[in-house]
């Protein structure tokens, strides 16, 4: 089965049956703007409307009274909603009624089940025009004389679309006489809305034919269910993206879109196996147990046990039933009440066995049913023919608050009983399968008649229409009283003859109410279903309030709700067979649920995890399938199947059937683990776990701040002004390090966020809507912190007393308790596999770390150690603030090293290559081998404690260390490494260097001074300002007096401002650019040009010596090309150093690149923290119009040359550098006309703002035009 085919064919041809059926009602004056009155000429006969031609457009006979009842239709739902949303909805509803028709009639001709065999909207020869409409009164059609020479007329003309509309329209009235619940009389407003050709290739129809292959229809290549199921669910697929995109409460119409999910055809099979199957099953399972001859004496319990097992598997083998489970192996005494159970719930005829899918979509789990329920006839001795109208009248029961799948249900239920009777639609039986119906629109005189002056039918009748008001907002979750419902169908029998006023209303309103209201009211022997999904923030308020009022331990979810009502469905003994979201399983707001199921048997459990549905991606959706029987034996054990590790739909199945991670699990041991999450693949070991003490009995634990705005309050730490942090101040500050929680990282990190936190910024949050200031109280004390949501494994982190946290990033603070074993058990495998116990979802609430057990062990220094390992390689980059300097350049400083390489040897060396190899991969590996040791052996202290050698392994996984390792190249990535976030390369290494290199450029670093220098305030009191020899006081002018000829000298910064005398003040081997401004050009034009920085900056850190290396080095390790290293740089910096640069910090850069464009006629880059209003003007006249110049000059030497060489090469690339030239310098002028606007406006940032802000307010003229200046991010 195609089914891109399908999916693209029902999304499009929804949009056009949309289209065309809006055209339709916008010839007759109704628009999405509104209903236009008939033209004054219009008549009682003849109306008339203006559709902006010459002539208008006209309607007439009952064309008039069915457009009088569409706008009837559209202004009652209008009183609910609005009028746009009306008129959305009820041609909306007109185009999925026909599209029902179409694939439905399209089904039966494939499978040749129209009464006349005709095809309507095909041929069996292949031609264009229908069968129907080449031989239309073979059809068996009924046929009016005036109708039958409007056939021949229209044939004649050759009007082949509207002869096809015609008895397209007699077809669809023709099969209501045997499918009336899809097939609706079409004398109303629907009719008048077709439009529909045979003959535009670019028509629903003919895509129809030619898009989806035939055979996808065809019942013998398993067409029948998946085909409808398919072509509803993609139909769905626009108006469900629309109601989540919106961001809002999901309505009541909405609530099809949304919660539809076609279910896997396997997942389907085993839940109705497992329930309907098991009835039969139950009934022979202990037949042949003993035919070998053997007494149950001569045998060990464990022997009879498997031989019953084996006598199941052999039933379902001869059924065909692969999904069948046996019932496990369970005590004899166990056994003892399950057969007593198993005797008194035996079915004593078939046709007693009731099955209900309360959610049934479009039937897929019915069809099934249905065919599980012909073998069970047949075994019992029926005809396939007898069989199929039992089923029809006895078994089978649907419902579901959508109509167009109540539609498909209906109509799929019937097929499969054409399937197995060809007479099946002259029998006049119809399904139980029904939408739901409400009673919103009984009028009082319908009620009355149907009550008939009987008070016992009125008191029934209004206890059906109360339980039933509202009833398309609740769907199957509703309850509904029983009542004589054999004395109202009784009564509707007498109304069917009457012939009174209110008769057709009765049967319109009534009788629907009335079936709805009987399947509600009933217990079944099996019920199945794959429900709904929405979480309660997305319902309305209605249906927000009715499932708090009446299933409050379930009400988070509507799929848990719906776990609550089919129980209430399920007769006593009986089976509940599901699909749904697996978070009741775990999570804490579904405990009570979990307590009210653990009441009933688990007989067994296809735990899917994610990607269980094909069409659903990643981890959100993870599900569950489960069989429950409605009984409750203490000791009773099922079978699991753990399916969630396969990442496909197809591998999850496979998994399944090859039988692969089974376990048996006793359900009554669930409640030993705190909130008795269903960890049903835990030994007895891990049981013990939760005996003991718990974390919750000695920490705190917390969630922090909702600021109801992050993007105003938390920022990034290296987007602000640093020196207004807590960490520089300890009064008056703005920022305070901010625990947000994080990436997988243990021990030590993620520590990059401030908090706007100071009285002034706490009363701003109190406006926001979602502020909540909780843990206030443990605000800045020391604590183990961690991220909330994860996106595998949880990993715990230490920080020290000065942070504020984040409700994503929790706390777990004390000041007597054992804070040093707490993250040690925290961080090892045992917790590793306890926290997908108690919750296997993304989230890690405080509950759940609450829960976990708590241990006093003095592995102190094993943990420091840790934390200290990993302390050092997060400051190894200067996305800490506690980085010191990068490595490459420390590294070649006389200080220790790690591993055995002599101090003079390492140190003394200046080459990049021998600082990179020897030094820091060295101690990159050393930490990675140390951190991984330790690991280790904390998980061999825990398990030893806790007993737990045969469950657990103290090995770590290389790529769940959470350090850096650093290769050559991805290439050396080790299999073991796959999968890391912590592999770096060489290229990575020097990257980091270079941006390292443009920060001691800005004076943010300087290599003469360890960490940050300079990051917000005034650079003149870090850095000692000069003009030329002179230095300058803090006023400007020059200390002592000038000199001659200083006012041509440059400004520069030769020492730090660290002494309150210059010449005690410290000299720096490395000065900062003293504009703050660096050129990136494509050739060396500029002296000061970024690679000429680079130049001096490696000279000065490295030595003059090594610089030619140093350079090959860093050209080599960056790749790309060049003909030389310089060259190899200087197309990094143009190119791609933003880009890593943006990557690096987040997509917040501190070092902004002003762009002209493709041409890169121009670039240099600023310092955000070194930005002032003057920057760009600066930039535009020392810059910019410096490189216009360069420009000019360079086309007017290529001119010359071109003129005067006599060299055609020669002349050939001179010619094209020209052309070039001339593209950067118009790129140029253009480029200044924008700067020239941000100039003259000397625009103001506030760093308080941070950079996403900023970088909007720098490219934002002073007349409010904005003008894309820098790079984007």
């Amino acid at each position: 089965m195609n089914k891109t085919a399908i999916k693209n064919f029902a999304i499009w041809a929804r949009n056009k049956l949309i289209a065309d059926i809006q055209y339709r009602a916008g010839l007759m004056g109704i628009t999405a703007d509104g209903i236009k009155d008939p033209l004054p000429q219009s008549t009682g006969t003849m109306e008339f409307y203006d559709i902006g031609t010459s002539e208008p457009y006209a309607i007439s006979g009952e064309a008039i009274s069915q457009r009088k009842k569409l706008v009837e239709i559209i202004r009652k739902k209008e009183k609910d909603s609005n009028y746009a949303t009306a008129y959305k909805y009820i041609l909306e509803e007109v185009a999925y009624t026909w599209f029902n028709r179409l694939i439905a009639i399209r089904f039966m001709e494939v499978n040749d089940y129209l009464p006349s065999h005709i095809r309507v909207l095909s041929s069996e020869s292949g031609k264009i025009e229908p069968d129907l409409v080449t031989t239309p009164f073979d059809a068996e059609l009924s046929f009016t004389s005036a109708e039958e020479e409007t056939v021949l007329r229209l044939k004649n003309e050759n009007k082949l679309d509207e002869l096809f509309r015609l008895l397209f329209i007699k077809q669809c009235n023709a099969l209501n006489e045997i499918l009336p619940a899809l097939f609706e009389k079409t004398s109303d407003y629907t009719e008048l809305l077709l439009n529909l050709s045979v003959v535009d290739q670019e028509g629903v129809v003919y895509h129809l034919i030619h898009d989806i292959a035939e055979d996808d229809f065809n019942i013998e290549k398993g067409g029948q269910v998946e085909i409808i199921g398919w072509l509803y669910q993609y139909y769905n697929t626009e108006p469900k993206n629309a109601a989540f995109a919106k961001n809002g409460k999901i309505t009541k119409e909405e609530i099809p879109a949304v919660t539809q999910l076609f279910t896997p055809d396997w997942i389907v099979r085993y839940m109705v196996e497992n329930s309907l199957g098991r009835i039969f099953i139950d009934k022979r399972k202990e037949q042949g147990v003993f035919a070998d001859g053997l007494a149950p004496e001569e045998m060990t319990w464990d022997e009879i046990e498997a031989k019953r097992i084996a006598n199941e598997e052999e039933i379902a083998g001869q059924m065909g039933w692969k999904y069948y489970l046996p019932e496990a192996a369970q005590t004899q005494e166990v056994r003892q009440q399950l057969d007593e159970i198993q005797k008194q719930s035996e079915y004593k005829d078939v046709r007693d066995i009731k099955v209900i899918d309360p959610c049934m979509g479009s039937g897929h789990i019915l069809v099934y049913a249905f065919d599980v329920l012909m073998q069970m006839y047949e075994n019992d001795g029926y005809s396939q023919r007898d069989a199929a109208h039992c089923i029809l009248e006895h078994n089978l029961f649907g419902l579901d608050i959508d109509e167009r799948a109540a539609q498909l249900a209906y109509f799929a239920v019937m097929m499969k009983a054409r399937q197995y009777d060809r007479r099946i639609f002259s029998r006049s039986i119809q399904p139980h399968v029904y939408a739901i119906a409400e009673s919103n629109d009984i009028d009082t005189f319908t009620r009355d008649y149907f009550a008939n002056n009987d008070p016992k039918l009125k008191t029934a009748l209004d206890s059906i229409m109360s339980d039933l008001h509202d009833a398309k907002e609740y769907g199957s979750i509703l309850t509904v009283a029983l009542v004589d419902f054999a004395a109202l169908y009784a009564r509707m029998d007498e109304i069917q003859n009457d012939i009174s006023l209110y008769r057709e209303s009765a049967l319109n309103t009534i009788l629907p109410l009335i079936r709805v209201a009987d399947v509600l009211a009933q217990q079944y022997d099996v019920v199945v279903t794959n429900p709904p999904y929405m979480g309660s923030g997305n319902m309305d308020a209605r249906l927000s309030e009715y499932v708090k009022k009446h299933y409050p331990d379930s009400k988070s979810d509507l799929f848990a709700v719906f776990i609550e009502r089919c129980g209430q469905m399920t007769g006593k003994d009986r089976y509940q067979a599901m699909i749904t979201q697996h978070a009741w399983m775990f999570l804490s707001s579904f405990e009570k649920l979990r307590a009210k199921l653990l009441l009933k048997d688990t007989v067994n459990m296809a735990h899917l995890g994610p990607r269980a549905f094909e069409e659903i991606g990643g981890e959100v959706v993870q599900t569950t399938s489960f069989v429950l029987r409605n009984s409750h034996i203490a000791d009773y054990k099922g079978t699991y199947c753990r399916l969630i590790e396969p990442t496909t739909q197809q591998g999850k199945e496979d998994m399944f059937l090859a039988g692969e991670n089974r376990y048996i699990a006793q359900q009554s041991n669930f409640s030993k683990i705190p909130g008795s999450p269903v960890a049903y693949w835990v030994s007895e070991h891990f049981y013990q776990l939760f005996a003991d003490d718990d974390i919750g009995k000695h920490f705190d634990v917390k969630a922090g701040m909702c600021t109801g705005k992050n993007e105003e309050y938390i920022m990034l730490w290296h987007e602000l002004d640093f020196s207004k942090s807590s960490l520089v101040r300890e009064k008056d500050y703005l920022y305070t390090p901010h625990n947000k929680g994080g990436e997988y990282r243990k021990w030590y990190g993620n520590r990059e966020s401030f908090l706007k936190y100071n009285p002034a910024a706490l009363k701003e949050m109190e406006r926001n809507a979602g502020f909540r200031h909780d843990g206030k109280e443990y605000y800045f004390k020391n604590h183990i912190g961690w991220s909330k949501i994860t996106s595998a494994k949880s990993s715990f982190r230490f920080y020290e007393s000065g942070f504020t946290f984040d409700s994503a990033g929790l706390g777990l603070f004390s000041d007597t308790s054992n804070m040093a074993a707490t993250l040690g058990l925290l961080n090892s495998k045992i917790v590793e596999y306890l926290i997908p116990v108690l919750n296997p979802t993304l989230n890690v609430t405080p509950m759940i770390v609450k829960r976990l057990p708590y241990i006093d062990k003095d592995v102190e220094d094993k943990v420091c150690d840790c934390i200290s390992v990993s302390k050092a390689d997060w400051d190894s980059y200067e996305t800490s603030w506690d980085f010191k300097g990068h490595p490459l350049v420390l590294g070649r400083l006389p200080e220790p090293v790690w591993g055995d390489v002599p101090d003079k040897v390492a140190f003394q060396n200046t080459s990049l290559s021998y600082t990179y190899q020897i030094y820091w991969k060295k101690t990159c590996e050393y930490r990675f081998e140390k951190l991984k040791a330790n690991e280790e052996e904390l998980n061999r202290i825990f398990i030893d404690i806790y007993g737990l050698q045969d469950e657990l392994t103290p090995e770590v996984a290389d790529k769940d260390v959470t350090v850096h390792r650093i290769f050559d190249t991805k290439d050396d990535v080790p299999e073991s490494m796959q999968g890391s976030s912590y592999v770096r390369t060489k290229r990575d290494e020097v990257v980091s260097l270079l941006s390292y290199a443009v920060g001691c450029m800005f004076g943010r670093y300087s290599p003469d001074r360890q960490g940050l220098v300079f990051a917000g305030g005034d650079f003149d009191s870090v850095y000692w300002r000069f003009k030329g020899q002179a230095p300058l006081n803090k006023q400007g002018d020059p200390i002592g007096g000038g000199y001659a000829g200083i006012s041509l000298a440059n400004y520069h910064y030769p020492k730090f401002r660290d002494a309150a005398n210059w010449e005690d003040a410290t000299s720096l081997s490395y000065e900062p650019d003293a504009d703050g401004i660096i050129p990136i050009t494509d050739e060396e034009y500029m002296e000061d040009d970024i690679v000429s920085r680079l130049c001096d900056w490696l000279k000065a850190v490295y030595g003059a010596d090594t610089l030619e290396e140093n350079l090959d080095f860093i050209a080599g390790a960056l790749g790309g090309k060049g003909n030389s290293s310089r060259e190899i740089i200087r197309s990094y910096f143009l190119k791609d150093f933003f880009k890593d640069h943006c990557k690096t910090y987040q997509k917040r850069p501190i070092y902004w690149l002003f762009d002209s464009g493709k041409q890169n006629g121009f670039k240099a880059l600023i310092y955000l923290h070194r930005y002032t209003p003057d920057t760009i003007g600066n930039l535009r006249v020392d810059y910019l119009h410096k490189m216009q110049r360069v420009y000019e000059s360079e086309i007017n030497r290529m001119q010359d040359m071109i003129d005067h060489s006599t060299n055609a090469r020669e002349v050939a690339a001179s010619t094209k550098r020209k052309e070039k030239l001339q593209k950067q310098l118009k790129e140029c002028r253009d480029y200044d006309e924008m700067i020239a606007h941000l100039a003259l406006s000397r625009i103001e940032l506030d760093l308080d703002d941070g950079v996403k802000v900023n970088y909007e307010k720098i490219q934002t003229a002073s007349d409010g035009k904005k003008y894309a200046v820098l790079a984007k991010i």
